[in-house]
């Protein structure tokens, strides 16, 4: 990995990232069949703060400062509380198809919050790319005539605002704190708060709940949660929150993938169809180079960015 460049490893960590975002509706599904939503939710949490809380250890990483804590909070409240409970609420309100909406819209929210908190300033063609993506999918999710507004719409645009906020944040503070420390330390500092709700929705008789419901939840507490999040801000770090935050526009159709691989869901001609639009736009939004007055990503990330495997080869 060291061997590329930070462009193209920007790229790398982006993608994996996003395909490990991608399994998280399919496995969340699995999990739910079988265990109570707000478990799923902010058990999941939980969960990877054990595996962070123990990857923080053996690493004998330092504590972040005082104004560290503060960006970690904000992290917390998008991407470990805000987004999952969000979107979950509204999956009880509204067909699972707006999910395709929350996560399409993702990137263009990341890009705003990325724009005000770092002060990335993006080429209009980048805006233009971005736009057309998220309207394209915005429209493939919305073909089936579930077209009303209401409270469940309200909930996904909360979810999208607070991941994108969430993500944003997260990828500046990955610059000084490093990509794997940011998810750790944030999912540490929600624990506390997390812990109780998850204990009382837990399951009564834990052997009674289908194996695939617990390998569903394995999924999205180990990678949803905090394996992909590593690569992930790794990524923004790197490449730029705009820039790369764009690659989630692939989401919703890798999503659809895994749904028809594990679950059984047909893939119908329109879904292709918008997911060769949506990565049409993701190319041209990669090729258009980031306007003069922006700030960007540092060449190369602080020696505490590193993820631990990078840390093991470089030493």
């Amino acid at each position: 990995m060291n061997r590329l460049s930070p462009h193209h490893r920007s790229l790398v960590y982006g993608l994996l990232g996003v395909l490990g975002f991608s399994l998280t509706l399919p496995a969340t599904r699995m999990a739910v069949a079988g265990l109570d939503p707000v478990f799923v939710g902010l058990g999941r949490a939980v969960v990877a703060a054990l595996l962070a809380g123990g990857v923080l250890l053996a690493t004998r990483s330092r504590l972040p400062s005082p104004g560290q804590w503060l960006r970690l909070a904000g992290v917390a409240l998008g991407v470990v509380v805000g987004f999952p409970l969000l979107s979950t609420w509204a999956m009880t309100l509204v067909p699972a198809s707006h999910g395709a909406v929350v996560v399409g819209l993702l990137p263009l929210a990341t890009a705003l919050f990325g724009a005000w908190l770092a002060g990335e300033r993006p080429r209009p063609l980048f805006w233009i790319s971005t736009l057309i993506g998220s309207l394209t999918i915005a429209g493939f999710s919305l073909s089936g005539g579930q077209t009303a507004l209401h409270s469940g719409d309200l909930l996904l645009l909360g979810a999208v605002l607070a991941a994108g906020f969430g993500y944003a944040e997260g990828a500046r503070l990955a610059r000084t704190l490093g990509a794997w420390q940011t998810i750790s330390w944030a999912l540490l500092l929600s624990a506390p708060l997390l812990l109780l709700p998850a204990l009382q929705t837990a399951p009564a008789v834990w052997s009674a709940v289908p194996w695939s419901s617990w390998a569903g939840f394995a999924y999205v507490g180990v990678v949803s949660m905090y394996l992909a999040f590593v690569v992930w801000y790794q990524g923004l770090a790197l490449g730029g929150i705009g820039r790369v935050g764009q690659l989630q526009l692939l989401q919703p159709f890798l999503t659809i993938l895994a749904a028809a691989a594990l679950l059984g869901e047909t893939i119908h001609l329109g879904d292709v169809a918008a997911a060769v639009i949506v990565v049409a736009c993701v190319l041209v939004g990669r090729r258009s180079p980031p306007a003069p007055d922006a700030v960007p990503a540092p060449a190369e990330p602080p020696p505490e960015a590193l993820t631990p495997a990078e840390e093991g080869a470089s030493s």
